[in-house]
């Protein structure tokens, strides 16, 4: 039996929210957390909740994401995502939470990816 660790840690819906300081009362009580991760990346502010990723002003492409992967090793989702026929839109690069990179599956999906295990608190 592999006893590998698995690659994905945690998968966040990509929530898109007029203004993340309305909307994050319902999302701290939705996840039964206060522990928010906030942050910005370009013209886009985030709050990071328990599963939810809330962003604020974030333009067609960032809504066009089907979800944000936390991962432990971002190499291994370059070669599946090749692999399986993909294309990499945007990285591997650095980001607010660590390498990023945004992938389009062979499937079609566009998923945004971030190597990563826990958030920091700010």
């Amino acid at each position: 039996m592999d006893e590998t660790p698995a690659n994905v840690v945690a998968v966040l819906a990509r929530i898109p929210v007029e203004s993340i300081d309305a909307a994050l009362p319902l999302y701290e009580r939705l996840a039964g957390t206060s522990d928010v991760h906030a942050f910005t990346f370009g013209p886009v502010r985030l709050a990071w909740v328990g599963p939810f990723l809330l962003l604020e002003g974030a333009d067609e492409a960032a809504r066009s994401r089907a979800a944000t992967i936390i991962v432990r090793d971002l190499d291994v989702v370059v070669d599946a995502v090749l692999d399986g026929g993909g294309d990499l839109l945007d990285g591997p690069m650095p980001g607010p939470n660590g390498r990023r990179l945004v992938a389009r599956h062979g499937d079609g999906n566009v998923v945004e990816y971030v190597e990563q295990v826990a958030p920091t608190r700010s």
